[in-house]
């Protein structure tokens, strides 16, 4: 839960598809413990926790003899659900963050507002393309779960770049940054940053 100092949150999910046991320490140091079955998944969580700030522990267990979809689409479940319970009623923080990330040829932009209303908006990704064994696809299965249970607006999009791996590498360090931004603390805002008083 959120508390006036250090802002963390964990939850273990279990369904007959996925085991997701996520814990998230917002106001973290970028250290990172990930292990999903997934390596480049477990790549870009570990960048995602660096580059934010965020300290991070994902262990999942899912039925990837089938596919990659149910393990990628329940950590970003989970992982919405300890952001938003970390974050507790939102008060203090920006709210909203933007990053802009290069990576070699790729230049992607990502914003978000923790709003309350959940909203995913993704354009440029090669959706056809493949990191490695993992499906670019599945970058919006998981931003879009994320999303839904984090309450969060979230606009990602490659602006030019060819290289699958580093349009997907791009995005997850823009969501990194931007959310730093949108969830770090301000002390020039009283209570919730919102005229209707709550988000």
């Amino acid at each position: 839960m959120s508390t006036k100092g250090k802002r963390q949150a964990k939850k273990f999910r279990k369904t007959s598809e996925t085991e997701i046991s996520v814990k998230l320490v917002v106001d973290g140091k970028g250290q990172s413990t990930v292990k999903t079955g997934i390596p480049f998944f477990d790549h870009m969580l570990n960048l995602f926790a660096r580059h934010g700030l965020f300290d991070l522990e994902v262990k999942a267990k899912g039925d990837l003899d089938v596919d990659l979809h149910h393990t990628v689409e329940d950590v970003g479940i989970v992982l919405g659900q300890v952001l938003a319970s970390a974050l507790g009623k939102k008060e203090g923080i920006r709210r909203y963050g933007c990053a802009h990330v290069p990576m070699d040829e790729t230049l992607a932009r990502v914003a978000v507002d923790l709003s309350g209303r959940p909203y995913l908006e993704l354009r440029g990704l090669n959706q056809k393309g493949r990191a490695g064994n993992f499906p670019a696809q599945l970058v919006e299965e998981f931003l879009r779960s994320l999303a839904m249970q984090a309450g969060m607006n979230l606009h990602a999009e490659i602006l030019y770049g060819r290289d699958v791996h580093h349009q997907i590498e791009a995005i997850f360090k823009g969501l990194a940054r931007a959310l730093e931004e949108a969830c770090r603390r301000d002390s020039r805002v009283k209570g919730v940053p919102s005229t209707k008083g709550r988000i």
